[in-house]
């Protein structure tokens, strides 16, 4: 080892706790640290060893600080601790550099908040501040020098340990800054925005600059409307504006008119592209079981014994690409107030996830300047996940995983929540002289301008530009939050309430008080931290935070109920019937704004749209070299191979309520198709959740690919036992740059496909979202993400001893094909593997599939169906190979008795169209060798004719076995070996 002497580090003026683990125990997180660099190339270290820290004051004497460090922080078992006095230098190691990572003056550190709680309650009788840190030391590769150690070193941690938008990183240095933000003489009250005289390009600059987020045309509207008051606005006015009309508020684009021209035939004219699709079909349907749809927090439909189930899917892409970990918390966060702010609120009782990410293996000089590695995005956003919903004691059910290259720099984040909640709860209504009151977290500098930020295309400059657009979450001050509120709503506490999310206090209130009208003093409302501008505090999306509206002779119980559970509540306004939003701090007003322009206001420009459909020249579909090879090799695909090492993080058996599991089978390791809840003791009755996406297909065919989306999501729960006469679907919308014709085109296609599959199946819209503008600018380069619909479905199951797994269950038992198959393989998994051109992109047929769902569900609940599972990714030899592994059985399959698939192409190997086709409304079902005719009745019944084939039989081989139509043996694997691919892929 050579090495020079290190420079006397800088110290903190601070007491400094730090955790170490014992010698001779597992240190997981400096391994997977080591092994993060190792993904960057760098090769700096033979050893990390991790550990924890806490700054706490340096009045405290050793003492005190010496007792915390053993009473509070270490676990005395696995942990040793080391107390250094303010000022002291921790001792040199030679050959070793130490890496520190902590928060930056002013983020949200909840687990400090929590220690601050803690000390206040227990050890001292005053507040304490305490400040975290994270610790790396890392051994250094012989031969290297010190110095050059520490140069890597940096550059590496701050891609792989460190996110520097939010966090302080330190190499070879020991000073972290400790103590409250201090108040940087930020004037509070009312600044004035010389607005009027400016020209287009000075609207168009003050928008930039602002991160305002609006158009020409609205900055046009906004400087018309306060010329006609005859006063410049002030900057409360332009922040309330730009918030409440974001794409991410206010859904231009889908409430836009639009202009739709395909292949160059007759315009289509939308005057609401979402009323006339996606809400008009749910209008159309009509379900009288459907509560509460598109107007609150998250939609609602009837469950049973007085019950209603809530279900809302959120996006929370940009946050996330910026800080994958608080962005995807701060989202499931998000979700869970939606629910608790649907009606006058539900209990949370699941959430669920989707992540659409760029290639794992991809090389880390191909990541674009600006973005993270997939790998770091992958592994932040499931912990976020992971760690909110586990704080809360929320279990995560369902969920999926998705791969393109076009994800790189716009990944996606999908979060629901499922609540329940008496039926008196459904509905909330606004009164005049109610108090306006804040429930939850104090507001600091965290989410300035999210919900504008999130209106907006990313690029290389984003991380830097958009830093205090992050939101920092805090589970354990949510969890006090849904404790209070749900007690308070049971004492009728309040009469309505809503989440502060993007746009912050701006957007809650306003939306709160369009109808009547509200004003708000400032000064009441609880900081972190002083030095905040007053429109600052307005719109800041700090998190954990509800506001409601409550009768005046109800506040002070309402505050003593928030006290007793460790909840800070505030009342800062009160809502009037003037039917404006007033603003004031310290007597000074700094937002004035006619409702009525304020929600109604937005220009409404008329949007062009085009689509010209791909010319595809499908080649005739070609069988591999070895079938059994192939399927191996999809087993192994991105898409398809396990995520057992995700499920496995979530907490999804908490609440005790999950009747069918993520993972299912004898080794509780395969996908299932859906998860299923039950969440009354005294109802028999479940609810089914799955979901469907298929964004390849949204580049060849966008309406296909949104029919198959929606079909998928339906299979998903259908094949758990799920009702499809009482399922209900959530849409989430993810596109590109809408403001180019064939991005609005595209999505124009899925929501016309939206509309006529959903009023086919009788399966209403009862909530949803969309996120536009999801690209990533490097210089003169634009990545945009495929056209990306994200469907969840939620069904109520009759009953949950009728519930059904998709693994083998018997040796003997028959296989039936529920469906026909086509030679449906347009951006399929078996083309991709072989590289073939890709064919017709799959999508149900609307007069047929309904019928399919109608008689398998009869079925199942007539308990005919011993197990089913769902045909999507890689079709019918995938489903086969993971229903035979999930069971511990074989499988022989047989397609002799098939029907040939309908327009075969000349020249397509029959055998290859029917393995690995991924045509819609399919199902692998098995069934017990006395109930066959039975069960085939629910089809012929049905008018369905011969649509249920037999395909095979489970055996007690431990093997799949494939014969083709002319009986040519095409495949024969030990099981063992499709569960080994299956499960060969990443593993976080």
């Amino acid at each position: 080892m050579t090495s020079t002497a290190p420079p006397t580090p800088s110290t903190t003026d601070a007491w400094r706790i730090e955790i170490h683990k014992r010698p001779g125990t597992k240190d997981p997180a400096g391994h997977k640290s080591l092994e993060a660099l190792a993904e960057l190339g760098v090769d700096v270290a033979r050893a990390c060893h991790a550990g924890h820290g806490y700054l706490l004051p340096p009045d405290l004497d050793r003492e005190e600080v010496e007792r915390v460090a053993r009473d509070l922080f270490t676990d005395p078992v696995l942990e040793v601790a080391t107390v250094l006095a303010p000022g002291e230098i921790p001792a040199a190691a030679p050959g070793r550099v130490r890496v520190l990572v902590a928060k930056k003056p002013g983020v949200m550190d909840p687990v400090a908040e929590s220690i601050k709680r803690v000390l206040r309650r227990t050890l001292f009788d005053r507040e304490i501040h305490a400040q975290t840190f994270q610790l790396f030391t890392f051994e250094v590769s012989e031969g290297l020098h010190l110095e050059q150690a520490e140069a890597e070193l940096e550059a590496a941690a701050a891609r792989a340990l460190c996110n520097t938008t939010i966090e302080i990183l330190r190499v070879g240095r020991e000073d972290l800054p400790f103590g409250a933000p201090k108040d940087a003489g930020t004037k509070r009250g009312r600044v004035e925005v010389a607005l009027l005289e400016l020209d287009d390009a000075g609207l168009e600059g003050l928008s930039v600059e602002g991160q305002l987020s609006l158009s020409l045309e609205e900055m046009r509207a906004v400087q018309a409307h306060f010329k006609g008051l005859g006063h410049e606005p002030s900057a409360g006015d332009l922040e309330t504006i730009a918030q409440t009309w974001s794409e991410h508020c206010k859904h231009k684009t889908f409430a836009g008119r639009v202009e739709f021209q395909k292949d160059g035939g007759e315009p289509e004219r939308f005057e609401n592209l979402l009323k006339e699709t996606v809400a008009a079909a749910t209008f159309a349907i009509d379900a009288p079981w459907c509560v509460s749809v598109f107007h609150d927090n998250a939609g609602i439909i009837e469950f049973d014994a007085g019950y209603d189930i809530s279900f809302k899917v959120e996006t929370h892409n940009h946050p996330s690409a910026i800080d994958p970990y608080g962005g995807a918390g701060t989202g499931i966060g998000g979700v869970v107030r939606d629910i608790l702010g649907v009606g006058l609120g539900a209990r949370p009782i699941a959430n669920t996830d989707a992540f659409f990410v760029g290639p794992m293996d991809m090389a880390p000089a191909d990541v674009p300047k600006g973005c993270m590695h997939p790998k770091r995005i992958l592994r932040g956003v499931v912990a976020g996940v992971r760690d909110y919903g586990n704080r809360m004691g929320i279990p995560t059910i369902s969920g999926g995983l998705w791969f393109d290259e076009r994800y790189v720099g716009n990944p996606l984040v999908y979060a629901g929540t499922i609540g329940l909640a008496p039926r008196k709860y459904a509905h909330k209504k606004v009164h005049p002289g109610d108090l306006v009151v804040t429930l939850g977290g104090a507001v600091g500098r965290d989410g300035i301008h999210g919900a504008t930020f999130s209106s907006i295309e990313l690029t290389e400059e984003s991380e830097e530009d958009s830093a205090a657009s992050v939101q920092i979450g805090n589970p354990i001050e949510e969890k006090r939050v849904l404790d209070a509120l749900l007690q308070a709503r049971d004492q009728d506490l309040f009469r309505s309430l809503t989440d502060c999310g993007a746009g912050g206090l701006s957007s809650a209130v306003g939306e709160m008080g369009e109808e009547c009208g509200v004003e708000i003093d400032l000064d009441e409302v609880p900081l972190k931290y002083p030095g905040l501008a007053s429109h600052d505090i307005w719109i800041s999306e700090a998190q954990e935070r509800m506001v409601l509206g409550v009768p005046p002779d109800k506040l002070d119980a309402l505050l003593e109920l928030c006290a007793v559970e460790g909840v800070e509540a505030k009342a800062i306004g009160s809502f009037n019937e003037s039917g404006r939003l007033v603003v004031r701090d310290a007597g000074e007003t700094i937002v004035d704004l006619d409702m009525e322009f304020l929600h109604e206001g937005t220009p409404r420009p008329l949007r062009k749209a085009e689509w010209t459909s791909p010319e595809i020249t499908a080649e005739p579909v070609a069988a591999p070299a070895d079938h059994g090879r192939a399927l191996l090799e999809l087993m192994a695909a991105p898409d398809i191979q396990s995520r057992e090492w995700l499920v496995r993080q979530y907490d999804h058996e908490v609440q005790g309520n999950l009747v069918v599991k993520p993972l299912v089978g004898v080794g509780a390791d395969a996908p299932g198709n859906g998860s299923v809840l039950k969440p009354l003791a005294e109802s028999p009755k479940g609810v089914a959740v799955g979901c469907g996406a298929n964004p390849r297909q949204g580049l060849l065919d966008p309406y296909a690919m949104a029919a198959a989306s929606i079909d998928e999501a339906l299979r998903n729960v259908v094949a758990v036992g799920g009702d499809p006469a009482r399922t209900a679907i959530l849409d989430n919308f993810s596109w590109g740059n809408c403001q180019k014709p064939d991005r609005l085109g595209s999505l124009v296609l899925a929501a016309k496909a939206c509309k006529d599959v959903a009023i086919a199946f009788g399966t209403p819209f009862i909530s949803g979202k969309d996120s536009l503008n999801n690209e990533y600018r490097v210089g003169d380069q634009t990545i945009a993400i495929p056209p990306t619909l994200f469907v969840s479905a939620m069904s109520v199951v009759p009953d949950v001893e009728r519930a059904v797994t998709m693994d083998a269950k018997e040796p003997g038992s028959r296989l039936y094909l529920v469906g026909p198959t086509d030679e449906d393989l347009g951006a399929s998994h078996y083309l991709r593997l072989t590289g073939q051109n890709a064919g017709r992109v799959p999508q149900p047929d609307l007069e047929r599939a309904p019928k399919v769902f109608a008689a398998l569900h009869a079925a199942i609940l007539a308990g005919d169906v011993r197990a089913c599972h769902d045909l999507s990714e890689g079709g019918l030899a995938v489903a086969a190979a993971e229903m035979a592994f999930a069971g511990g059985l074989g499988i022989d399959l047989d397609l002799s008795g098939l029907h040939d698939p309908a327009g075969l192409t000349q020249g397509s190997d029959l055998d290859t169209v029917l393995l690995y086709s991924e045509t819609t409304t399919r199902f692998l079902v098995e069934v017990a060798v006395e109930r066959a005719g039975d069960f085939e009745l629910h089809f012929t019944g049905a008018g369905l004719g011969d649509i249920a084939r037999p395909v095979g039989e489970v055996t007690a081989t431990d093997r799949l076995r494939v014969h083709g139509k002319l009986g040519t043996a095409l495949i024969d694997l030990p099981t063992a070996d499709l569960r080994a691919a299956h499960h060969s892929g990443f593993q976080g």
